[in-house]
């Protein structure tokens, strides 16, 4: 086995200031160019990030220069060892997992899944932690981040649906439910109240921590996930990215190991991408609009 390099779940970094805005791409124009890398490298790791899941009411946690668009999320430290982290945490998911719970898959959710119909995909890593490239028929999926549909217990490993502890909690503190608040990324909320009464859900087997079975910032991704997505990469033809700034290093590696083993590269975002000075071709366009342009090309 390879051995890898590892970093945490890392926020911290920022994309250089520009003088001028980057150019974006007409889709139909982008659409061409993507079809040209496909068809030329035509079976691909794709690496998809929160732009594919705008269209499908999810926020992002980015703009188009890699700024932050609100306060940051929840490190995983301050949750493991903060009750009021998990207080917080929790009662604001009140809010905030339902939108993401009962999003559908949105018309690049679909492209994707025609992407692997039409066999240049070989595997789907996604930054996302909503499931909805499974949702769309996408089958070669890999939850880089974890899934956010489930909770596992920091402590004996007991898991559950995300659904069984919301439902649990909105019993516990009903006062709470009155509350709304604008939606955040990963079934977040920016709701900012007093919640020194909320009381959060135990593990029921342990009365351990129990936890969204995702990677918080500061966390570190497993390495067997990472290996097996590498042995993909190194596997296939190129790497295409999509909705994704690669702001963490996470995202971010993948691009790095193609480059190391001269496989080519493609970003389709709206927005620049850390990733810049390694690509071979960046699309700054619509995403659907582009797929679908793509596609009616293959």
């Amino acid at each position: 086995m390879t051995e890898h390099r590892t970093r945490p779940f890392s926020s911290s970094q920022r994309l250089p200031e520009l003088e001028t805005p980057p150019v974006m791409h007409n889709p139909n124009e982008a659409g061409a160019l993507l079809a040209e890398f496909i068809q030329q490298h035509p079976r691909l790791m794709i690496l998809t990030g929160a732009g594919v899941s705008t269209d499908s009411g999810i926020p992002d946690y980015r703009d188009g220069d890699g700024a932050w668009k609100r306060k940051q999320p929840v490190q995983h430290k301050a949750f493991m060892e903060d009750f009021l982290t998990r207080q917080r945490y929790w009662a604001r998911s009140l809010i905030g997992w339902p939108v993401m719970r009962n999003a559908a898959p949105n018309p690049s959710h679909h492209y994707i899944s025609d992407l692997e119909l039409l066999n240049h995909s070989s595997l789907v890593v996604t930054q996302n932690v909503d499931r909805l490239h499974q949702k769309a028929g996408t089958r070669a999926v890999t939850d880089l981040h974890g899934r956010a549909d489930e909770v596992v217990c920091m402590g004996c490993g007991y898991r559950c649906p995300r659904d069984e502890v919301h439902d649990r909690c909105a019993e516990l503190n009903p006062g709470f439910r009155k509350y709304t608040a604008e939606t955040a990324p990963d079934g977040d909320a920016d709701l900012d109240v007093d919640f020194s009464e909320f009381r959060p859900v135990d593990c029921p087997r342990c009365a351990g921590i129990l936890k969204p079975d995702v990677v918080f910032f500061g966390d570190y991704v497993p390495k067997d996930r990472v290996y097996s997505a590498l042995d993909v990469l190194k596997a296939s033809d190129g790497l295409l990215v999509i909705g994704s700034s690669l702001m963490v290093y996470s995202g971010f590696r993948f691009c790095r190991y193609a480059s190391e083993w001269k496989k080519p590269i493609a970003t389709l975002n709206l927005g620049r991408t850390r990733a810049e000075d390694l690509v071979d071709l960046k699309l700054n366009a619509r995403i659907g609009e582009t797929l679908k342009a793509s596609l009616d090309q293959l």
